[in-house]
């Protein structure tokens, strides 16, 4: 009796005691079955998530830019998910720029779930905004690359010469002098300080800098041939070529840099087909030339179309890819809402006005639908001599060849990223003639403000701005004789030789300069009977033997299904 009457008490105290831990457990608001999960789970250090920053690092962009710029848009964000597992290796979050404004494509980006049989999207678009995975690299000895010796040389002006010369030779001699080496005497002078007449001359048909300096130096009429130095004030932190913000990291993928040495782009005007231009922004004072509205509308500037200008002429804190061009703002693009929409008619008009009111470039950051309207009216405006550039489309790469891009008169560009990668939303085909930087580009934006965005519509306004370069180094030159010139000196990218994601490749502006001589004579790049790689003169028809249909205007009013006989003949 006696050891029953210990066991109950024990088993009694034993009760009490798990009644007293169930009492405790209720009053704190703990289950039991997460009671058990925690205790099963081992103990794990998390480090904090926010971001040690260093106080060594320069900030990407001046902090006065940053400053200006009070808006954000509600683009899209990369929002980091945490696994229930913790791992060693947790990838930073994304950090959203603050003064970063975000402006939608024209065209929409959209999944292969959320699009019809037209590649149009239908809802849930893409927010992507990187590159692929498609490695970037250069593949060996194509393409001009960075090895031209008088980019690399940064104490001395590119091909540029200061030469002792007779001073009995009259300005008409000097400049016979210049010619007989290939070169553009740009100044000449007596000095009398000592007792010597010195030339500044510019080699001008792409030659190697060795190779002229040395016939120049042999020439009867030469006394001494010596670079022309580069001297900077001593209170410069850097002897480098630097232009822009440091945030545009797309000024050195082009090398525009050292293009713009040659050629800003001077006297040469771009039509930009977009939304509304902010011409009252600092980056854009006194660069557009002429204002058309085709939609007859009273609303105010737009982010994109300011954007599409500053890629091309902005020169105050930022630099576009042609800073001293003309730019004839053409408004064909908004909507009551703040979208951005236009149709066949307001297209037509605005490509109209600026083959009438004397545009050297139309610059075309849109995207759609084959359309037999605007088809003739771009085999039209080509005809006339007109450069036509467009972008390739955002619509990701199963869509099937947008509009005015796959025109066969068209310059398409498509985009790419800070590595080199393409633009995951970019569009694909064999229509692509060159791609450009195109993802996290730096632009200014409405009201005295700066946006950074990603597009096609960027990477084909830094193009146009290229092309007036080259208009602007030789005003007779060709469309497709400049088309010809950004394709062969391009730099590769992606699997060798041509292909559907960067067509000839990277556009390289100052390669694409230097492949245009300063007169009226016919470009090297297009005199060439050869190209830059063996197999493209199999893939790309021969100057001024395309021809385009004109299509009827019986089907101009629906949006037909694209189908595999619409898409555009290899180039």
């Amino acid at each position: 009796m006696t050891g029953k009457s210990e066991s109950r008490v024990r088993a009694g105290a034993y009760a009490s005691s798990v009644g007293a831990a169930l009492l405790i457990a209720a009053c704190l608001g703990v289950e039991v079955a997460q009671a058990q999960a925690i205790m099963r789970t081992p103990t794990i250090s998390v480090p904090s998530r926010t971001p040690t920053i260093s106080t060594n690092i320069t900030p990407r962009v001046s902090p006065n830019i940053a400053a200006r710029a009070v808006s954000v848009g509600r683009g899209p964000r990369t929002m980091a998910t945490i696994p229930h597992t913790t791992t060693s290796r947790i990838r930073p979050t994304t950090t959203v720029l603050p003064y970063a404004h975000y402006s939608p494509n024209l065209y929409p980006a959209c999944t292969a779930p959320y699009r019809d049989a037209d590649g149009e999207c239908l809802a849930q678009p893409n927010a992507g905004g990187g590159g692929s995975a498609k490695s970037g690299k250069k593949s060996a000895g194509k393409g001009r690359g960075d090895a031209t010796p008088s980019a690399a040389n940064v104490r001395s002006f590119a091909n540029e010469f200061v030469a002792e010369i007779d001073g009995t030779l009259s300005p008409g001699d000097a400049d016979a002098l210049a010619r007989r080496h290939g070169l553009t005497r740009v100044s000449s002078e007596n000095f009398p300080l000592i007792g010597a007449t010195f030339g500044l001359f510019r080699i001008t048909d792409g030659r190697p800098y060795e190779t002229v300096k040395r016939e120049f130096a042999a020439d009867g009429s030469v006394r001494s041939v010596q670079p022309n130095f580069r001297y900077v004030l001593q209170d410069q932190k850097s002897t480098t070529q630097s232009e822009g913000d440091p945030a545009q990291y797309a000024l050195a993928k082009l090398r525009l840099p050292q293009a713009h040495t040659l050629a800003h782009g001077a006297n040469v005007t771009v039509a930009v087909i977009d939304s509304g231009i902010d011409a009252k922004h600092p980056e854009l004072a006194d660069s557009v030339s002429d204002n058309f509205d085709a939609l007859g509308s009273a609303e105010g500037p737009h982010v994109h179309g300011t954007g599409i200008a500053g890629a091309i002429v902005a020169h105050a804190r930022l630099m576009g890819s042609a800073p001293e061009a003309r730019i004839i703002a053409i408004r064909a693009f908004g909507g009551a809402n703040g979208g951005a929409e236009s149709s066949s008619y307001i297209i037509l008009r605005s490509l109209n006005y600026a083959a009438e009111h004397g545009a050297q470039i139309v610059n075309m950051s849109f995207a759609g639908p084959k359309d037999a309207v605007i088809e003739r009216a771009i085999a039209a405006t080509a005809a006339r001599g007109l450069v036509l550039i467009a972008a390739a489309g955002n619509a990701g790469a199963k869509s099937p060849p947008l509009y005015p891009a796959a025109n066969p008169n068209v310059i398409a560009v498509s985009a790419t990223d800070q590595q080199d990668r393409l633009f995951t939303a970019s569009n694909r085909g064999n229509y692509i003639a060159v791609a450009a930087p195109g993802v996290d580009i730096f632009l200014p934006a409405p009201d005295g403000k700066y946006q950074m965005t990603s597009g096609t519509s960027f990477s084909a306004a830094y193009v146009s701005g290229v092309a007036a370069l080259l208009l602007e180094r030789n005003y007779a030159l060709k469309p497709e004789a400049l088309r010809m010139t950004l394709s062969k000196t391009a730099r590769d990218l992606g699997s060798p030789g041509r292909d559907e994601l960067f067509g000839d490749g990277q556009a390289d502006a100052f390669a694409a300069v230097m492949a245009v001589p300063a007169d009226n004579a016919t470009p090297v790049a297009a005199a060439s009977g050869t190209t830059k790689r063996e197999d493209a003169g199999k893939r790309r028809d021969e100057p001024n033997s395309r021809a385009i249909e004109q299509p009827s205007l019986s089907s101009a009013d629906d949006k037909a299904t694209v189908s595999q006989a619409d898409r555009p003949a290899t180039r």
